[in-house]
């Protein structure tokens, strides 16, 4: 007991000695400083906003081991050495030593410093001066704020109980049990666990990172506000991008504002003006200037609303939706009311419902519904289809248009076909049958087979002076028509064909024109935005009798 005492009592005459000579030293220290500047005033690198108190408190010294004051030489200053703990409203401030102005009503504190407030709040350092007019803070060297939420880390810290803010301003770390944030500039809300970052912004979470120029968050709620260019990257799966809007770190689900995009690595993107997005379900909705992008089919849906699946791979396109196939040489442009995209194995499937209208540089068409398969750079038109090529004009119950090194190769069509050639106003070069195969080469027509009750009206052409001989009809199983420079050069009819040949004086209505005859050039979209126009196709007689009638089920306009 007694030996315990001795060291007790030992171990205080040496800090009491010690503390004159710290004392000596620091009384010419600050002697020198104090006449220029407030000592409160060391420390601040940056311009601070600070606002004085309406309502001043005085600080007051709870304890101290040794206390040191020269009234003749340093009569504004109090030497503080051991244990020292200061109280200032509902704070508490502790350190191993202090230089305290209690005319000033301000403290520096060295070594050990520690603010608590309440039993929330936990603020540590190295240095620290404190202003109790103004209620700042300011924390230097290994500095950390806690709370039951988050631990802030940095270098510099000046925290105004004013506003109830800390803030620093050369780097910082804020982290919570999900997630780490660093910036250069940084604002911490303790009352309201929200942060805002500037600069440099980085939040890491176990499955991404997230970069960004400014950015608030709250630790409480794990809710990150998008207020600058951010991306997020899940490594080797997903990019997100948006220059306003929100993120939920811990659900992962999104609102995306301002020049969004959702990207996927296997070159799937969702561009929109609004874009919500769950990254755990992967789906994504966006509203208005959507685009659903696959840059390695090299096909694009547009419209003002869609959505898309990550794990059926499943997407939409609707209000004003088009489709863009830009694989070759040429772009096919699609308008429908509905697109759908799908994936059948590696390849993209695209179908498209209702006033479907199309424009390629050598391809134009419309038919009430439509798809597009990758597989084989092929196009389906289904119910009333009707595709123009140069001066011709196909129609069928179906037809196929199958694109090869991004030229259209050939059209297949099935059921009730019909094409029609015009030649001038009132002359028109027609076939009909059950299919037709119409071949391209080099971009132009140059075959087309028709197979099943082959019929064909067309006029032979004097070489001499460029008139019509006559009007020849031709009827067989099958017949083979080939072209040259635009114009029918040869044709085969077999087997046990039948012929006639008019003269141009002898011709009425019923030998020039085939019952099911139509020529709906009005409809043609002659440029890329002609595929938005609408028409009543309603009063339509496009192809036989069966055709009209399943057309009317189907309700296509």
């Amino acid at each position: 007991m007694i030996k315990n005492s001795l060291k007790k009592y030992l171990k205080l005459w040496a800090l009491f000695f010690v503390s004159i000579l710290i004392f000596d030293a620091s009384a010419q220290r600050l002697q020198k400083k104090l006449p220029q500047k407030k000592s409160s005033e060391t420390l601040s690198p940056k311009k601070e906003i600070v606002a004085e108190s309406t309502n001043t408190s005085m600080i007051y010294l709870e304890n101290s081991d040794i206390l040191l004051f020269d009234k003749d030489r340093l009569p504004d200053v109090q030497v503080l050495v051991g244990n020292v703990c200061f109280r200032h409203d509902d704070i508490y401030l502790y350190c191993d030593s202090a230089y305290f102005y209690e005319s000033k009503n301000s403290l520096d504190a060295f070594s050990n410093v520690k603010i608590i407030q309440g039993d929330t709040l936990f603020v540590y350092g190295d240095v620290g001066y404190y202003d109790g007019n103004t209620r700042m803070a300011r924390l230097r060297k290994n500095v950390r704020m806690e709370n039951k939420s988050a631990l802030l880390t940095t270098d510099s810290l000046n925290y105004d109980r004013m506003r109830n803010v800390g803030y620093f301003f050369n780097g910082g770390q804020l982290e919570d049990s999900l997630n780490v944030l660093v910036s250069v500039f940084g604002y911490y809300y303790p009352a309201t666990n929200t942060a805002n970052f500037r600069k440099k912004v980085k939040l890491t979470n176990p499955k991404f990172v997230m970069h960004s120029d400014t950015l608030n968050y709250n630790t409480n709620t794990n809710v990150a506000n998008i207020l600058g260019p951010t991306h997020i990257n899940y490594e080797e799966e997903t990019h997100i991008y948006s220059e306003r809007g929100w993120y939920d770190t811990k659900n992962e689900l999104a609102e995306l504002l301002d020049n969004s995009y959702v990207e996927n690595q296997d070159t799937k993107r969702l561009i929109g003006d609004t874009i919500f997005y769950d990254k755990k379900k992967g789906l994504a909705r966006a509203y208005r200037n959507i685009e659903l992008a696959d840059t390695l089919k090299k096909v694009s849906l547009f419209g003002n609303y869609g959505f898309y699946n990550e794990l059926t791979e499943e997407g939409l396109a609707t209000d004003s939706a088009m489709m863009i196939e830009y694989s070759g040489g040429d772009t096919l442009f699609l308008h429908a009311d509905t697109l759908f995209t799908y994936a059948d194995s590696v390849y993209k499937v695209v179908e498209a419902y209702h006033n479907v209208r199309f424009y390629r540089t050598d391809l134009q068409g419309i038919a009430d519904s439509a798809s597009y398969q990758t597989r084989d750079s092929t196009l389906q038109l289904m119910y009333s289809p009707i595709v123009w090529s140069d001066d011709q004009q196909i129609i069928g119950d179906t037809i196929r248009a199958y694109m090869k090194n991004g030229s259209l190769d050939k059209a297949h069509v099935i059921g009730a076909a019909f094409a029609c050639q015009k030649k001038d106003s009132i002359h028109f070069n027609q076939m009909i049958g059950k299919e037709f195969w119409a071949f391209m080469q080099e971009g132009n027509l140059y075959k087309i087979e028709s197979n099943g009750n082959a019929q064909s009206i067309f006029y032979p052409i004097d070489e001499a002076d460029g008139s019509f001989i006559g009007l020849n009809t031709t009827q067989s199983s099958y017949l083979h028509t080939y072209f040259k420079d635009g114009k029918v050069d040869k044709v085969l009819i077999f087997p046990s064909p039948v012929a006639t040949m008019y003269p141009m004086d002898q011709l009425t209505k019923e030998i020039m024109f085939f019952p099911n005859f139509v020529w709906k050039q009005e409809y043609r979209p002659m440029r890329k935005e002609d595929i938005f126009l609408r028409f009543d196709r309603k009063k339509d007689e496009v192809g036989n009798s069966s055709r009209k009638k399943r057309t009317s089920k189907s309700g296509t306009k």
